[in-house]
């Protein structure tokens, strides 16, 4: 029975202002993953309607980009307003869609964060000039895409509703956003609070539906400029390819991960525990940024170890909508057979220590697999659940081999007391965010974050997500008689 207790979800397309169900009224079922029930019953974007959300984004521009940073900042403070005061309901309906505990629920919080800083920062938008050339001033704007597309994951989905929708916004543009159809509850509840801020309609459009169909179209789009995606590796490299076979369009990404976490003898092994367990448990290991890989130092591995353990196996699973659960469920079906298959792989590839299938809807257990080799399965490809392969090394360079020896490279952590080889390491791992005695999810607002290698093209943060939605023209004057 779909959850209606606290009054209709609302689960329609937003195109120009209003709700409205998909022009063919095609829906899919959304189930609650901790009770196998409905959750929602959620409208599917066609080609149609992604034109029809192009359109009316498109049409929202120029009016758009003319208003000041401040006009355009009110009504990303006036949004960041609502969510503070809506921000139960976003946990409750969270829980109810992607099986989130309330008790990890961070979404609003970045969100009205992210809005909040947004709204002052577009006026940081500036040019350049130049007397360089003689007899010409020369000068450079930066200047909106126009109409931008954005795809945002199931795991965090309203905090990067914010981290797609405020830039983008502030930087002059318009946005089309479509949310995981896995979880695309809040980010229907965060457009409903788009309308009641009052932005014009068309600025923001909001859909959901599947990647094959609704991404991309979105994805292929001759009207799009710009699009932002975060998710897997695989969709990733579909929607460059769409990108590159219509209008060559900018494509920013954020991609998965394999983190490693390198734990030397010098380091706070306590501390070093209780950060690595709970990198790879929260959000039940759901993140692309959970340290999934551990190498500790042989000489310390039997200390290390039981500390970690003892935290991890500790975790409550239960009904995320519980403020004493700290572990929920799978997202769904498809991911929780999918974790089982790793795990399964990991058992015969190294040793099961801790953990494994709870055998109770969704859920997996925190678990541990041991000493697995450095080309098992589950060692050189990213889980997404809460599993975590420790192994040992015995000197640096060894361990740099092995913490670099993946196509990701979006984030690692060291651990150690010497400073000297905090910045040695630092230096030498193949990562867009290290590390040093902290590891994921920590993520200060104003470093940059993003991936190499296969983990991403561009970075988003408060000081850098405005330059990845601007272009920059070369302006040049004539000044001599």
């Amino acid at each position: 029975m779909i959850d209606n207790s606290q009054g209709p979800i609302e689960s329609r397309l937003f195109i120009e202002g209003e709700f409205q169900p998909s022009s063919d009224g095609k829906t899919f079922s959304l189930v609650n993953p901790f009770t196998g029930e409905p959750a929602a019953d959620v409208y599917e974007a066609n080609e149609t309607d992604v034109n029809k959300a192009v359109a009316a984004a498109k049409a929202a521009f120029p009016a758009w980009r003319d208003l000041s940073p401040a006009d355009r900042g009110k009504y990303l403070h006036k949004i960041a307003s609502l969510i503070r005061e809506h921000e139960q309901e976003f946990a409750r309906l969270e829980a109810l869609s992607s099986g989130k505990p309330v008790s990890r629920y961070i979404d609003a919080s970045v969100a009205i964060d992210t809005f909040s800083y947004f709204a002052e920062a577009g006026w940081t938008v500036q040019g350049t000039s130049s007397w360089n050339t003689p007899g010409q001033l020369n000068i450079t704007t930066r200047e909106p895409y126009g109409v931008v597309a954005a795809i945002v994951p199931w795991n965090v989905p309203l905090a990067y509703f914010a981290i797609k929708i405020a830039p983008a916004l502030a930087a002059g543009n318009t946005i089309v956003l479509k949310s995981s159809e896995k979880a695309p509850l809040t980010c229907a509840l965060g457009a409903k609070l788009i309308a009641e801020a009052g932005f014009p309609p068309g600025v923001v459009n909001v859909l959901s539906g599947y990647g094959p169909t609704t991404g991309a179209a979105l994805a292929s789009h001759m009207e799009v400029r710009c699009l932002s995606f975060t998710g897997s590796l695989a969709t990733g490299r579909k929607i460059q390819a769409l990108a590159a076979m219509s209008n060559m369009k900018t494509v920013l990404m954020e991609l998965g991960g394999n983190t490693p976490a390198i734990i030397f003898p010098d380091a706070d092994l306590e501390a070093a525990a209780a950060q690595t367990q709970f990198s790879i448990q929260v959000f039940s290991g759901q993140t692309c940024i959970a340290n999934s890989r551990i190498y500790v130092h042989e000489s310390v591995a039997e200390k290390f170890v039981p500390f970690f353990k003892s935290i991890f196996g500790a975790a409550v699973l239960g009904d995320p909508l519980d403020k004493e659960t700290t572990h929920g469920p799978q997202v769904d079906k498809v991911q929780y057979e999918r974790v089982k298959s790793y795990i399964a792989a990991g058992e015969k590839e190294g040793t099961l220590t801790l953990g494994g299938d709870a055998k109770r809807g969704y859920f997996i257990k925190p678990t541990v697999i041991e000493n697995a080799p450095e080309n098992a399965q589950i060692v050189k490809e990213e889980v997404y659940g809460p599993v975590v392969v420790i192994n040992t090394f015995r000197t640096e360079e060894e361990v740099l081999r092995k913490a670099n020896d993946s196509e990701f490279g979006l984030y690692a952590a060291v651990f150690t007391k010497d400073i000297d080889r905090a910045v040695r390491v630092s230096k030498l791992l193949e990562a867009g965010t290290v590390c040093v005695n902290c590891t994921s999810p920590c993520m200060p607002k104003d470093m940059p974050f993003g991936g190499f290698k296969a983990s991403g093209i561009g970075r988003e943060s408060y000081l850098h997500s405005m330059e990845s939605y601007l272009e920059t023209k070369a302006i040049l004057i004539q000044a001599d008689s």
